[in-house]
């Protein structure tokens, strides 16, 4: 089984529950806030975890009242990242509007957990056979420390989950991530954006054409999510489909995404074919959706 590298931010999610996201000069009230542990790549590692498939989180941890909510939480859960006390800055966080239907809407504030130095790759001891990175940090000032570290460790299989940051982030980076030949992981809605392909609700010859367009490009397996209508993946003969897992009662969207793609991670470091794969990410994703936050409900 091959151990992941995951390379991106943990931040402190503000969850605020309302009836639905105002319009400007609106005047709402809210149902709920909490607070809870979030960020692409702690929610991508959390379902690894999950899994038993060894990792590390490479997680840049701030300063500030997030940094040290982060850093408390992270302790508690027994959980290590190398990149702790750094003295560069304060910690981020991300305000997640959920509104009746359980949608969400992000509003982040960047910290200190988006940055990364040449150093701290540097002093990595150990070797991994996959590494996980995101649109935000790829987009980011020290996005091209992180493609750096890539392209000097070929061994490494790059999983990349842009978001919709793929249309945002620096055309000159982007072609030397594709040239990592990456397994890319997107929704249907930002495959179909990237590539020019119109999409349709239930179009899957839509998605079919985009994530060939995109394949292209990498070479490499393309896996789509289509939300409540199941999940794709294209290995440049066959589009692959799994069916959805219904939920009972969507209770937030948090971290659908992230894990469907740590899913899909854990199943390939564990070695299990891409129809086995894209039906556990459904599973998982649907357990997600039906509890609060971006979290996994403990067995």
């Amino acid at each position: 089984m091959k151990k992941i590298l995951v390379i991106g931010s943990t931040v402190v999610d503000v969850i605020v529950k309302l009836d639905h996201m105002p319009s400007r000069a609106e005047d709402v009230n809210v149902d709920s806030q909490e607070s809870s542990l979030g960020g692409c790549a702690f929610n991508v590692s959390e379902i690894i975890r999950h899994h038993g498939v060894p990792y590390t989180l490479f997680s840049p941890v701030g300063s500030g009242i997030y940094g040290e909510h982060v850093r408390g939480q992270l302790t508690a859960r027994g959980i290590m990242t190398p990149l702790v006390d750094l003295g560069i800055g304060d910690n981020g966080c991300c305000y997640c509007f959920v509104e009746r239907d359980g949608e969400r809407t992000f509003i982040c504030h960047h910290g200190a957990e988006y940055l990364f130095k040449k150093e701290w790759f540097d002093a990595l001891p150990e070797e991994y056979g996959y590494a996980y990175i995101c649109g935000l940090e790829i987009e980011d000032k020290t996005g091209s420390v992180i493609v750096d570290f890539l392209e000097k460790h070929p061994e490494i299989q790059v999983c990349f989950a842009p978001g919709p940051r793929i249309n945002y982030i620096d055309k000159a980076l982007m072609e030397r991530i594709f040239a990592l030949k990456p397994i890319i992981h997107l929704n249907e809605t930002e495959v179909c954006s990237f590539t020019g392909v119109t999409s349709g609700d239930s179009d899957e010859s839509a998605i079919g054409a985009a994530a060939g367009e995109l394949y292209k490009k990498t070479g490499n397996l393309v896996i789509v999510t289509h939300g409540s209508k199941g999940s794709y993946a294209f290995d440049g003969q066959t589009l692959h489909y799994a069916k959805p897992v219904p939920c009972e009662k969507v209770v937030d969207t948090i971290g659908a995404g992230d894990s469907h793609c740590g899913t899909c991670l854990a199943g390939l470091a564990a070695g299990k074919p891409i129809d086995e794969v894209l039906a556990d990410a459904n599973r998982i994703a649907s357990l997600v959706v039906g509890s609060k936050g971006a979290a996994l409900p403990e067995a």
